[in-house]
């Protein structure tokens, strides 16, 4: 897993966190889909997916369920970073496929919108390895525990 940080002091514990979840993640849908975390800070996470033939649908093109997981999984990983003392869920989730695109590399930022109580607002957005905007998506997460 490849990463890099940015942000004040508060993060600089944050590889070491990021690097447990990573391992405990490569168990779950996270590895079996194939995400990679670039780069993370305070308020966005930036992971990346080299989309193979599995990932595509019968048209040859990534399937929309994958798009949709790669936003999913770049807004959590954002929520698990700025509260990482809280879990969270996925509350809602809104999506808008804007282009197709086929095997390659795929990279979606997501980022903390606004919070309120226990519930926090994401966007993220999908690009492909020549920077076109594939898909977007908001979201919320609410807050279910507190651990500490």
């Amino acid at each position: 897993m490849r990463v890099s940080f940015e942000g004040d002091r508060q993060w600089d514990d944050a590889s070491s966190f990021i690097a447990g979840l990573g391992e405990q993640a490569q168990q779950t849908f996270w590895g079996d889909l194939g995400c990679e975390v670039v780069r993370a800070d305070g308020q966005k996470a930036v992971i990346s997916l080299k989309a193979e033939q599995r990932h595509l649908n019968l048209l040859g093109i990534v399937h929309g369920g994958v798009l949709m997981s790669l936003i999913d999984n770049a807004m959590g990983l954002a929520v698990m970073l700025a509260y990482r003392d809280q879990k969270t869920v996925t509350a809602n989730m809104n999506t808008h496929f804007l282009e197709n695109t086929k095997k390659g590399t795929l990279y979606c930022e997501g980022s903390i919108m606004h919070r309120i109580g226990r519930t926090i607002t994401l966007q993220a957005s999908v690009t492909n390895e020549e920077g076109r905007l594939i898909a977007w998506g908001s979201g919320a997460y609410r807050i279910v525990t507190r651990t500490g």
